[in-house]
């Protein structure tokens, strides 16, 4: 059973990745590596910091500067907001569907209910 807080780390980790896949391309060089790296490779921050010869706060301060600046990008563009309204639309509009779907086969059945016992009243009559 997951605990709070591994449901926490695992949204914003989802968070982030979402983020990052709006706004890559608005992410220097090294936010796009330190992020892959952290969030989407799930490397640690000492493993990190092995790999580029640095201190794991360095690369702490990297992730979470990155971090930042996504999140600035989305209270200004809201492109991740809008995407998940999206989805929830299309997600209603699915539930809406099937809704009408089931109706209209219940009203077939009644019809056809209301055939045969229409069928069954007259033969008696």
């Amino acid at each position: 059973m997951k605990t709070v807080h591994e449901a926490d780390a695992l949204a914003k980790t989802n968070r982030v990745n979402m983020l990052f896949d709006f706004y890559e391309k608005l992410l220097t060089e090294k936010q796009q590596t330190f992020l892959k790296y952290y969030f989407h490779d799930d490397y640690t921050l000492g493993e990190i910091a092995a790999e580029f010869d640095i201190s794991r706060q360095a690369v702490y301060e990297h992730v979470k500067r990155a971090e930042s600046v996504l999140e600035s990008y989305e209270s200004k563009l809201q492109l991740l907001a809008k995407h998940e309204a999206a989805e929830r639309l299309l997600a209603e509009l699915d539930r809406l569907t099937e809704q009408a779907e089931a109706q209209k086969e219940i009203g077939t059945e009644l019809q056809k209910f209301a055939q045969s016992f229409r069928a069954h009243v007259q033969g008696v009559t």
